[in-house]
């Protein structure tokens, strides 16, 4: 089963719940409605979260002190936010919803099209993050590059031994394929030290 992922919908109005999660549901994931920011902020301490689609008029706690509070925690910081507004298009807005952490910020009424683009966009990363937490675990915590290197290291001391072997230095033919071998394992580390940033 594909893993899905959560999208937090924050508004206090009923209908526009309603529209995002008509607007969203073609992306078969787990729509999340809240109704305040005090609900989104309990929300996002319960679950893991894609991406928040925040409104800024809210009564209460609005938008603003929403955002603010998601990320000054450091379990909920690193959550990308989207503001949406009915509120008429102010310049000054868009500028604090970026400067409180907003990744992008909408004005009603937004193109479905678009809203769907970018929300997936922040799906698919979440979800590939994910898979490399999950491939990290398995490895055993130790990071991928550390395990290949490892690996790696047992492969090129047994092509130096194997190239030592008498049957092998005195057989030009055979001699050939173990000089191949070392060429390529070579290759690998020279392929594995560009990706780990030359460390060895």
């Amino acid at each position: 089963m594909s893993r899905q992922a959560r999208i937090l919908l924050v508004d206090d109005r009923a209908e526009n719940l309603v529209a995002l999660d008509a607007i969203l549901s073609s992306l078969n994931q787990i729509l999340v409605p809240v109704r305040s920011g005090e609900q989104a902020l309990q929300a996002l301490l319960a679950d893991e979260f894609a991406v928040v689609l925040l409104d800024i008029v809210m009564p209460g706690m609005d938008g603003f002190e929403t955002a603010t509070r998601i990320k000054r925690d450091a379990k909920t910081r690193d959550v990308p936010i989207i503001f949406l507004t009915a509120a008429a298009a102010q310049p000054e807005q868009a500028f604090r919803g970026y400067a409180v952490g907003a990744v992008d910020y909408l004005a009603k009424p937004f193109d479905p099209g678009v809203l769907r683009a970018k929300v997936s966009v922040f799906v698919d990363l979440y979800l590939k993050a994910s898979q490399l937490r999950d491939l990290a675990e398995l490895l055993g915590g130790r990071p991928l590059a550390d395990q290949l290197s490892g690996r790696l290291e047992a492969v090129e001391e047994t092509v130096t031994a194997l190239r030592r072997l008498p049957a092998v230095s005195q057989d030009a033919e055979a001699a050939k394929v173990a000089a191949r071998l070392a060429g390529r394992v070579g290759w690998l580390r020279d392929a594995l030290d560009a990706l780990s940033g030359g460390r060895r």
